[in-house]
């Protein structure tokens, strides 16, 4: 067909092997276009050489560090619509087609080999800049661990944890086997390492954990330390210092101690690293110039992949503590690697804490993510099926379904018609409150099971039970808004969120809240906004809503994993509403986003 030879995901001209996989949906023609460049620049005219770089560039853009050319067969998943005979493709012999790449002078072998574009580890095969990466990240990190603390002042550490968590069972905390409150046993590995991991699920007590590890590192010296606190979007930076600030108004401690917590702000690790993008070396702070803190945390790190991480340990100085923060159950960075889930899983540090008492959500909803994060598909549907008030299932196609989902329906409307009447009274904070109650989450961006077109369909709901809805064209009262960039100047970030309100004047103004008080802005100024009745799973990482209304995609989806569903759930506060069929559960449940990375095995061997 003529409309098939402009189809931009093929790679017109290219050799009959590439072609075939690309033809299929396992290559992009950007995949292609790369390795056969590459290919060229070597003078190698082997097509199965061609095709293993395609699938090392391939790698890094679903979110994997290497490719395996032993098992690619087996794991690989094709960007198509319909179903492809993956074992039917012209695979070559792992064997013969390693061989042939380093016969190539393509790749380098082993750890030590020359420089090359590409890196052959046994049968794994690098972008040398991501072999590089790892590498260096792991000994980063492991020279880290390794350091104690100096000058750990036990006596005020302990006195510190009986003060900050009167939970704990203080006379143990020093014992084996250690406290059975994990927060103090996280706290304390902070102060006395150079590196510690304060792990969880959402509504563990992990920020809450990280404001007390502040105060007990002021209270070991007569200097308060040098504390950054960043993570890897603004909006979660945001939210970072204010949860530290809420915290410092109740902890028991010395007045210099809650000063420096409420002075303490929050930044994106870009901005903490000095972000230059139009300097070759991209970051101010590196190994060469190192950040001045004694104190780095960093919140949400599962967003965090494997590049930037590496650019932030070392930029630490190795006299400095780092402290990472997140939930490795939770959907990882869109770029390279699993960095957080490397570091957790397999570790046996006593630095590394996992905290599991969920003082949040529900019994319900805490039970249901424990279940689909721990694969337990069987124990997952019977919650599901059992229900609650906490929990609703609706076994169905959503895009079947359509308009018969009342639960969610009902849901949209009543959540929008309160904002909408609080937007056009001029209740800026009564409208967001509204619009934090319910919250429709996709695991697609378009097409049928995609937030664009479930946004539509609130939109229409709407519009049939209020007359008045949307009248005022684009910037409405009670319109909900996204930010899709971050503004500095304005203080607003990718992911916060904010509803258009009706002013005195007859005007209306676009109103966010930042730190518990209420910011109006004139529409004008906002750049980057979008309408979010509906929003991507990915897109809510961060944000809670007394209601998640989750509709999932077909089980044949790549993107329905169980790191989506346990995001989607633990969205909620006080009820999800799951939307999908048996099957389309245990496909999730099945399916852990398995990322192909080397670091766990650099780490903890």
């Amino acid at each position: 067909m003529i409309e098939d030879a402009f189809d931009a995901r093929r790679a017109l001209h290219a050799p009959e092997l590439l072609r075939a996989f690309n033809d299929a949906g396992v290559l992009a023609a950007a995949d292609v276009h790369v390795a056969r460049r590459l290919s060229g620049l070597a003078g190698s005219e082997d097509a199965a050489v061609a095709l293993a770089v395609a699938f090392a560039v391939r790698a890094p853009r679903l979110g994997h560090v290497y490719v395996d050319l032993a098992t690619i067969r087996d794991t690989a998943t094709v960007e198509a619509e319909e179903p492809v005979d993956l074992s039917a493709l012209p695979w070559p012999a792992p064997d013969a087609w390693t061989g042939a790449l380093a016969a190539s002078g393509l790749a380098a072998e082993g750890e030590e080999g020359a420089d090359r574009p590409l890196r052959l580890i046994g049968t794994r095969l690098y972008l040398d800049r991501y072999w590089r990466e790892e590498r260096r990240l792991a000994a980063d990190l492991r020279a880290l661990a390794a350091a104690p603390a100096p000058g750990v002042d036990e006596a005020v550490l302990e006195d510190g944890l009986r003060r900050l968590f009167p939970a704990a069972a203080a006379p143990t905390l020093f014992d084996d086997p250690p406290a059975r409150d994990p927060q103090a046993r996280a706290a304390a590995a902070a102060v006395r390492r150079r590196f510690a991991v304060v792990a969880g699920g959402p509504g563990t007590g992990k920020t809450t954990t990280v404001a007390r590890i502040v105060a007990l590192l002021a209270e070991q010296s007569a200097t308060p330390p040098l504390v950054a606190l960043a993570a890897r979007t603004g909006k979660a930076a945001a939210r970072l210092a204010e949860a530290v600030h809420e915290q410092a108004r109740t902890l028991d401690v010395a007045a210099p101690v809650r000063d420096l917590l409420l002075g303490l702000d929050a930044s994106t690790l870009h901005r903490l690293l000095g972000w230059r993008p139009d300097s070759h070396s991209r970051f101010r702070h590196n190994r060469a110039n190192r950040l001045p803190h004694d104190v780095v945390i960093v919140d949400e790190t599962s967003m965090v992949s494997l590049s930037l991480m590496a650019r932030l340990v070392e930029a630490v100085r190795p006299d400095a503590r780092l402290v990472l923060v997140g939930d490795p159950g939770q959907l990882t960075s869109i770029e390279a690697g699993a960095v957080l889930g490397d570091i957790v899983e397999g570790a046996r540090s006593d630095a590394i804490v996992v905290l599991d008492t969920v003082y949040r959500h529900g019994d319900a909803i805490a039970a249901l993510a424990a279940a689909v994060r721990s694969g337990d598909a069987d124990r997952a549907l019977s919650l599901l099926r059992a229900g609650g008030d906490a929990v609703t299932w609706i076994d169905a196609d959503a895009h079947e379904v359509g308009d018969a989902l009342d639960a969610v329906r009902d849901g949209a409307v009543a959540a929008g018609r309160a904002a909408l009447d609080a937007a056009r009274a001029g209740d800026a904070e009564r409208a967001l409150a509204a619009l934090t109650g319910f919250r429709l989450l996709c695991a697609h961006r378009r097409g049928p099971y995609g937030a664009a077109t479930w946004m539509h369909h609130v939109e229409r709901w709407l519009a049939a039970e209020d007359a008045a809805f949307a009248a005022a064209g684009e910037w409405y009262p009670g319109r909900p808004l996204l930010v899709t960039e971050n503004d500095y100047g304005l203080g607003l970030f990718n992911g916060d969120t904010g509803v258009v309100v009706a002013n005195a004047d007859d005007r209306v103004l676009a109103a966010f809240e930042r730190r518990g008080a209420i910011v109006e802005l004139i529409p004008a100024r906002l750049d980057a906004v979008e309408t979010v009745y509906a929003m991507t799973i990915h897109k809510s990482q961060g944000s809670e809503f007394r209601t998640a209304a989750v509709l999932l995609p077909p089980a044949a989806s790549p993107i329905l994993t169980r790191e989506l569903l346990y995001t989607a759930i633990t969205r909620a506060q006080a009820r999800v509403i799951l939307v999908g069929t048996e099957a389309m559960v245990r496909a999730a449940i099945a399916r852990p986003a398995a990322r192909a990375s080397g670091l766990r095995e650099r780490l903890w061997g």
